[in-house]
């Protein structure tokens, strides 16, 4: 696992990287990229004149070229979000709209709706790892891939089914799961990170660093300000968002996390695994008590 997250971190920088233009540097109409609040200007004194071409470029001057060049380009991924559509359900045929409210107040009429509903979701350039609905908004999907990005997707609008991409993480993302408050999301992946971001304002809120590739996530039942992480080198953490701190670790020389699982109570949670370094036929699914820290496998 860790070969993989380093191959994959080493990958979306090499991929991304814009080509220089080594004697071109000024631009008549730059790009102008969302960005949560305005940047800075760069200073006057910055080296602006064209260049000759064929002439030689001093370090000093690459450097100015440089700064320039960041300044008015697009941003990379690693802090980027994409709106292509919306997330209101406004857009959305009343008769799905009627069904999808149904469901979520445990009521169904099969006659809201065809014998047949699908859609067709394009936007991801490599595999898709993981999705999840939104309990709270029905009609949003959340996909996780290997192209270092999450979307978003209004599944059932008439016009722009994919709605967002967020690109905060600077490697491929692994898994993403909506929290029980609004428009919450939290992904995490192979940059050794989870993220929560707020889908609306398309802000990240928070980044929660660990010392391995994290594979999956999950919240809480009862509590959505408690989540749970597992990773490449088996560790696992219950994390706290309103400190960004961890509460509780789970060791206990496992291999890598595959999934975790919390009960109908939450008071326990269950994890399955790679084999342990100690045993190699037992140990790959356990169970946790949450408040005491005790495995029963």
């Amino acid at each position: 696992m860790d070969l993989l997250c380093d191959a994959y971190s080493n990958s979306s920088d090499e991929e991304e990287k814009p080509k220089r233009q080594k004697f071109s540097h000024t631009f008549s109409n730059p790009p102008k990229p969302y960005l949560p609040s305005p940047s800075p200007s760069p200073p006057s004194n910055l080296h602006t004149q064209s260049l000759i071409p064929g002439s030689y470029v001093s370090k000093r001057q690459r450097a100015s070229m440089a700064s320039i060049s960041t300044s008015n380009s697009v941003p990379l991924s690693s802090s980027s979000f994409t709106l292509s559509g919306s997330i209101s359900e406004a857009d959305i045929p009343h008769n799905i709209v009627a069904l999808l409210k149904s469901k979520a107040n445990g009521h169904q009429n099969l006659n809201l709706v065809p014998d047949k509903l699908s859609a067709t979701l394009s936007g991801h350039t490599r595999a898709v790892n993981a999705i999840h609905w939104s309990s709270t908004h029905a009609h949003l999907l959340a996909s996780a891939g290997m192209d270092n990005t999450v979307c978003i997707w209004n599944v059932w609008s008439r016009d722009k089914k994919k709605a967002c991409a967020l690109n905060f993480h600077n490697a491929a993302v692994k898994d993403v799961k909506w929290s029980q408050q609004g428009h919450f999301l939290l992904s995490c992946g192979y940059d050794c990170t989870s993220r929560l971001v707020d889908v609306e304002k398309g802000t990240e809120t928070q980044v929660f660093i660990e010392d391995q590739m994290v594979g999956v996530i999950k919240f809480h039942p009862d509590n959505s300000n408690i989540f749970l992480s597992g990773g490449s080198k088996g560790h696992i953490k219950l994390w706290d968002i309103r400190t960004g701190k961890v509460v509780h670790n789970y060791n206990r020389n496992l291999g890598s996390i595959l999934d975790v699982e919390f009960t109908m109570n939450g008071k326990q949670f269950i994890s399955s695994s790679d084999v342990s370094g100690s045993n190699i036929s037992e140990h790959s699914i356990i169970v946790w008590d949450v408040s005491r820290q005790v495995a029963y496998h």
